[in-house]
């Protein structure tokens, strides 16, 4: 899908922590300006995130996420715009050690009920001398993340506690000033402020700069904290020494208020201080169980408890993908993968994948039209045909939430899957027809810098190359069908026939496009993931990017030609598609503890090093040094083939495999790892997820579809209009 890379973790862990003892050994209050300016170069954390939540109420308009035993991003005021990048908790004896919470080798994180999105992380010490559980929500009345913790000492030794919050404002972390309060702290830049505060109040706080005078810095270097009263420019973090000390005192609130100025994040921080975890926590769990009630049950294709469980995670995590401000935009995940989150100049601010992609919307609008949330998919709409769309017609590739674009290549499927949505809704009111007509024209008259026209695309769905696509094409010609239906439905007869034609002429020409009849993985013809020059006989080569190797055209194959049998352009049992899984199944899949995946295509390099260190577009081509794993997604599209062929119950496998990559939050992974273990290393069990995008919005909504679809007994996204115009009704 993306090409992404590692986010650099320049020393920005939140936490810290001062122990009573610490005021004998020269951590008394200092004032002042911090030193170390501008501290370290900011950067997000790994895209592997294990929680996700937010209120479901609008005024809430801040997002959490977990990752490694913390909190890590919290997306404010829209979600586009990462303005926190973490928060830990710090325990030291303020002599001897002091540990950053999150540093400890056992966390447990978990949903606490199937019906919400409140988070439970449970981490104790490597040395057994603590424990600490974390439950988070959002406050539904205003923009305010509250964590309750109970911390407990295991050896009867009194501690101190501190939690460290690292605001990167904006999205952007290097410009934020940062000043400390009797019992609070606050960061703020231009735009966007933060503020920490506890309940019962910090006993003391203070502000510094990242990997210098920060608190994490300071507690593990000398166990003892130096007070420092602000940060005038730079990568600043904001500290604060908790009531909690594990034998007399357990338990304190923490909340992290947003806001456009210091004055407002402080008060949504007391506010809901004031308010109570407990009370807020109802409210929280209260909003979700009434959104649970307004759509479907779960489907009986789901036979065990995680399985049901994991589907409402999935709707629910679909929800809270949507923007507050701009409705119907949902991002594809809340994460920066690998180099996306390094924040160095090409990517700051960061953009993938908190984006919005007009194809992902699809998915993601189809999996909660299938979970019963229709007016989620009519906002979805309504957001690209009204926000998104661009005067010539076409959708932008990705956009940030207001709908400004952010990556600009042409990708013909993006703008074709928007027109089968609007008409699987039936949308044949006079402003939706307006910006199908426009994408309808779009796909029709589309010619590319070289010469070559439509259904040839710029970037085909993998987003890497030029060229035919089985899978782009498939989306045009579903397209042009379901426009010319809603074109018939506004009296536009001459434009629905032009439609119709355009649509068969692409399906005549499809073969000689992208299927091989001398290619080197079969004797049989079958289709390739694209061509180049439009002639699948040619042994045309292309290099496949992100450090792969050059190779024949033919030689190439990916699934991205079930989409002709999902959309209804093709019979399941056609010759070549059944041959083409053949190829694909020899080529590309692998079979892991967890289930049957497939790579996205031959010799895929979007993914981790052999190491398993993260991915990285700088590498040069034909070094082999990255790695694409597997996609789970693409089981669930096998699925949906399955179901066409009327194999009900592979299908029904591929959806208990689909359900298993999950993590123990409920997050599904853009990819998993494959049939080479980094370096032989252990942790890197195959089937389990990789630090991909997590969750990815896409794969959620493959599993929702899915298991409607294996209920069905059929493919229920498959647009009847078109299945009627090439196969018959």
């Amino acid at each position: 899908m993306r090409k992404l890379v590692l986010p650099a973790l320049a020393g920005v862990l939140i936490a810290g922590l001062v122990p009573a003892v610490a005021e004998a050994q020269g951590s008394e209050t200092q004032g002042g300006e911090a030193p170390g300016a501008p501290g370290a170069h900011p950067s997000w954390l790994p895209a592997d995130k294990t929680g996700f939540g937010t209120a479901r109420d609008r005024a809430s308009n801040v997002w959490f996420t977990l990752q490694g035993g913390r909190m890590s991003e919290v997306y404010y005021p829209d979600l586009s715009t990462p303005s926190v990048r973490s928060l830990d908790l710090v325990v030291t004896d303020g002599k001897s050690f002091a540990t950053v919470d999150s540093s400890a080798r056992s966390q447990q994180v978990r949903r606490t009920g199937a019906d919400g999105l409140t988070y439970e992380q449970t981490i104790t010490d490597d040395q057994r001398r603590w424990k600490v559980r974390k439950t988070y929500v959002t406050d539904p009345a205003r923009t305010s993340v509250l964590i309750d913790v109970d911390f407990v000492s295991l050896t009867g030794r009194p501690y101190q506690v501190y939690a460290v919050a690292d605001p990167d404002l904006t999205n952007e972390g290097s410009d934020d000033s940062a000043r400390s309060g009797v019992a609070n702290a606050v960061a703020s830049d231009a735009k966007t402020a933060a503020a920490l505060a506890a309940e019962p109040a910090f006993s003391r706080t203070s502000v510094g700069y990242a990997g210098s005078s920060d608190g994490v810095t300071q507690l593990t270097k000398s166990f003892a904290l130096k007070d420092y009263a602000s940060a005038a420019k730079g990568n600043v973090l904001l500290t604060g020494q908790t009531s909690a000390d594990g034998v007399r005192s357990r338990d304190f609130t923490l909340s992290l208020g947003m806001g456009a100025k210091d004055s407002e994040a402080l008060s949504n921080a007391k506010a809901s201080l004031r308010r109570g975890f407990a009370d807020a926590a109802r409210a929280y769990d209260r909003g979700w169980k009434q959104y649970l009630r307004q759509v479907k049950d779960v489907p009986s294709s789901l036979k065990t408890k995680k399985e049901r469980d994991l589907y409402k995670a999935s709707v629910l995590m679909l929800a809270a993908s949507e923007d507050k401000i701009h409705q119907g935009a949902l991002i594809a995940s809340p994460s920066m993968p690998w180099r996306f989150g390094n924040n160095d100049p090409e990517w700051s601010p960061s953009g993938t994948y908190h984006l919005v992609w007009p194809r992902d919307l699809y998915q993601i609008a189809t999996g909660l039209l299938a979970a019963g949330d229709r007016d989620a998919a009519n906002r979805s709409v309504d957001y690209m045909f009204g926000t998104q769309q661009l005067p010539d017609g076409h959708m932008p590739q990705n956009s940030h939430v207001d709908g400004t674009p952010y990556w600009t290549s042409i990708q013909l499927d993006e703008t074709a899957l928007p027109i089968v949505l609007a008409q699987q809704l039936g949308r044949t009111d006079a402003k939706t027809w307006q910006g199908v007509r426009k994408a309808a024209e779009f796909l029709v008259s589309y010619k590319a810098d070289n010469g070559h026209a439509s259904p040839y695309s710029q970037q085909e769905r993998w987003e890497e190359q030029d060229g035919y696509s089985p899978s782009t094409i498939a989306a045009v010609i579903a397209g042009l069908v379901c426009a010319a239906d809603l074109a018939k439905a506004n009296g536009a007869a001459a434009d629905a026939k032009r439609y119709l034609d355009t649509a068969d002429a692409f399906k005549a020409k499809l073969a000689r496009w992208t299927v091989t009849t001398n290619g080197p993985l079969s004797k049989d013809p079958y289709f390739v993931r694209l061509t180049k020059d439009g002639n699948a006989d040619n042994g045309t080569k292309y290099n496949l990017g992100n450090s792969s190797v050059t190779m024949d055209q033919r030689a190439v194959t990916d699934a991205g030609f079930l989409e002709l049998v999902r959309l209804g352009i093709y019979r399941a049992d056609d010759p070549v598609i059944r041959n083409s899984i053949k190829v694909t199944d020899a080529d590309i899949a692998f079979t892991t503890p967890t289930g049957q995946f497939w790579h996205r295509y031959t010799k895929d390099g979007y993914g981790e090093k052999a190491d398993g260190s993260p991915w990285d577009y700088t590498f040069p081509a034909e070094s082999r040094t990255t790695f694409g794993r597997l996609w789970p997604l693409l089981a669930g599209e096998r699925g949906e083939y399955d179901l066409a062929a009327g194999d009900r119950g592979t299908a029904a496998k591929r959806l208990r495999d689909l359900g298993r990559v999950s993590s123990s939050g409920d997050t599904m992974p853009e990819q998993v790892w494959d049939e080479n273990a980094p370096s032989g290393q252990t942790g890197f069990p195959a089937g389990t997820p990789t630090a991909s995008a997590t969750p990815l919005a896409w794969t959620h909504a493959q599993y929702l579809r899915l298991a409607w679809s294996v209920e069905a007994g059929k493919v229920i996204e498959q647009p009847r209009v078109v299945r009627c115009h090439f196969l018959g009704c």
